[in-house]
């Protein structure tokens, strides 16, 4: 975890009374909805369908057990009793009261928790991989990174009014877990042949109206270098991003415009100016801020502890097992998982009962820490194998032991027409309705790893554009009408999905989606090639075909 120091803590203060003033003036009639709406927008706070909706920033996915309990109440004060987790390390609550958020944001500013910059035309959220620091092999935590990102670019001058929305994600591992081809810009953490850290920078990803995968700039960034390289980036895009157009204003546009080779030039005239100037990290600063971050005390543990072996008998124990526990670097440790899909549920929702009863597992099994992932699942960083058996029997009362993690019924979805304005059609009822076509773990198993993202509409705030299987959403002459694509990913080979032919109706969702798993199932050369194996070797004919038959 990260500790925060006396200057974050007052950074966070003063945004709070900040922003009650604005409220305060806004409730008066003082500032019209046009004069407030840029200032809601720097603090998380959108006007949705039925009222406002307040995006709570989870840096680099990391939670403290106070701090979810604080999400908790706030759900349970301000909301519903519920909150959304989103595909950004953020979660979200839709029905708090104008009047109510600046004492949602005093009471989460005490735990260190704040929206700043979590929408509008600035940097959001900086996110990372769910497992970072804890996952074998990766090349340090990129939290660190993050957190220096982070602080370099909340409430930047310069950087606060972008042509659109900025995104960066990092990781550093080999298997991509933050999704960074789809971003603004992408880091991956690696050494270069003097074993320096660094970063392969990319540049240029993105989804909506008009999705990219990004591109490597620059293969190699020292790391004392990274915020100077940054700066570049972002001063060639505020300078020559269109701020005429919305739909062509992100910096996706720009480098597919200007292409890749032109765009690294400018980057390069620019940050030749700036490297060596005040924005060059010194070590010092890098060692307080992973001195900021503390670790766990590891006991030294037995590999293959005796609750486990006998836990082993149960098969429902050990269905979850197989699917939710992965291997931890420290011997003895593993990374839980906490599913958030379950059958005929929201895909991302929890409850602030289960909220306040997984701070209590975490302190009781997971050091007291919690991490949020861009699947819209949770996870428990330093979970004892010997704890295992303990643990799933408590996640199994409160709901929250489905063992669909990676599998077909472990969707992607935004709130859609239920919540946004933005939207043109549902995606939780179709997420609800597949999750129940799919429900038996059997043939979820027979299946395999295969991933269903949904959009209610072309702003792709559910990824469709890189799921396995991908849904969209449009309205078409007054009707819910559904694209469907497939062969699309968000790891280290990320690829956009190949639309299979034309939209069909609500009611037809799920059936295409069956059409497509028994085609795959049909396919398939052998047990063992996944989903996308089988798209990448025959293309999408042989599924088109399938779906389109008696259509």
């Amino acid at each position: 975890m990260y500790a925060y120091d006396e200057i974050d803590r007052t950074l966070v203060n003063e945004r709070v009374s900040e922003f009650r003033d604005q409220v305060k003036r806004r409730l008066s009639g003082e500032l019209t909805e046009d004069e407030f709406k840029i200032l809601r927008l720097q603090n998380g706070v959108y006007l949705q369908l039925h009222a406002y909706m307040f995006r709570v920033a989870i840096p680099y996915g990391t939670l403290a057990t106070n701090q979810l309990r604080a999400l908790a109440h706030v759900a349970r004060k301000y909301d519903r009793g519920y909150g959304h987790f989103t595909t950004r390390q953020n979660i979200q609550f839709n029905w708090i009261k104008l009047a109510e958020l600046p004492d949602a944001l005093e009471d989460l500013a005490k735990v260190g928790i704040h929206a700043m910059q979590t929408s509008g035309n600035n940097m959001r959220n900086v996110t990372s991989d769910q497992w970072a620091g804890v996952a074998p092999g990766e090349i340090e935590d990129p939290r660190i990174w993050s957190e220096l990102i982070r602080q370099h670019t909340t409430l930047h001058p310069e950087f606060s009014f972008l042509p659109r929305k900025f995104k960066i994600a990092i990781t550093a591992s080999d298997h991509d877990r933050a999704a960074i081809k789809i971003h603004d810009i992408g880091l991956r953490l690696i050494k270069n042949e003097k074993g320096e850290t660094g970063f392969e920078v990319l540049v240029g990803g993105g989804l909506g109206r008009t999705p990219f995968i990004a591109k490597t700039i620059k293969h190699f960034v020292h790391g004392r270098d990274i915020l100077s390289y940054i700066e570049a980036i972002l001063r060639v895009y505020n300078q020559y991003g269109r701020r005429d157009n919305i739909y062509k204003a992100r910096i996706k546009i720009l480098v597919h415009e200007l292409g890749i080779e032109k765009f690294s030039r400018e980057v390069e005239d620019e940050w030749q100016h700036i490297r060596n100037s005040s924005l060059q990290i010194d070590d010092e600063v890098i060692e307080d801020i992973r001195s900021r971050f503390t670790y766990p005390a590891y006991e030294k543990l037995p590999h293959m502890p005796d609750e486990l072996r006998q836990a082993a008998a149960d098969p429902d124990f050990e269905a979850w097992r197989k699917n939710s526990v992965a291997p931890h670097k420290v011997q003895g440790y593993s990374i839980v998982t906490i599913s958030l899909k379950p059958t005929g549920g929201p895909p991302g929702d929890a409850t602030a009962e289960q909220m306040d009863a997984l701070a209590d597992l975490a302190d009781k099994y997971s050091f007291g820490e919690i991490r949020v992932g861009h699947e819209q699942n949770l996870a428990l960083p330093h979970v004892a194998k010997r704890d295992l058996p303990a643990l799933w029997k408590a996640l199994d009362k409160l709901g929250l032991a489905t063992p669909n993690v990676n599998l077909i019924t472990d969707i992607i979805a935004c709130p859609g027409l239920d919540y946004c304005s933005l939207a043109n059609a549902r995606s939780i009822p179709i997420a609800q309705e597949l999750t129940r076509r799919f429900a038996n773990h059997e043939l979820a198993n027979l299946i395999g790893r295969l991933h269903i993202n949904i959009s209610g509409c072309i702003n792709a705030c559910g990824h469709h554009h890189v799921g396995h299987i991908g849904i969209l959403g449009v309205e078409k002459n007054g009707e819910e009408v559904y694209q469907i694509t497939i062969g699309g990913r968000a790891d280290e080979n990320a690829a956009l999905g190949t639309l299979i032919g034309p939209g069909v109706k609500f009611d037809e969702v799920a059936d295409v989606v069956e059409d497509i798993v028994e085609a795959y199932l049909a396919l398939r050369e052998r047990p063992e090639e996944l989903f996308m194996d089988t798209v990448k070797r025959l293309g999408v004919e042989p599924f088109k075909e399938r779906v389109y038959a008696t259509r």
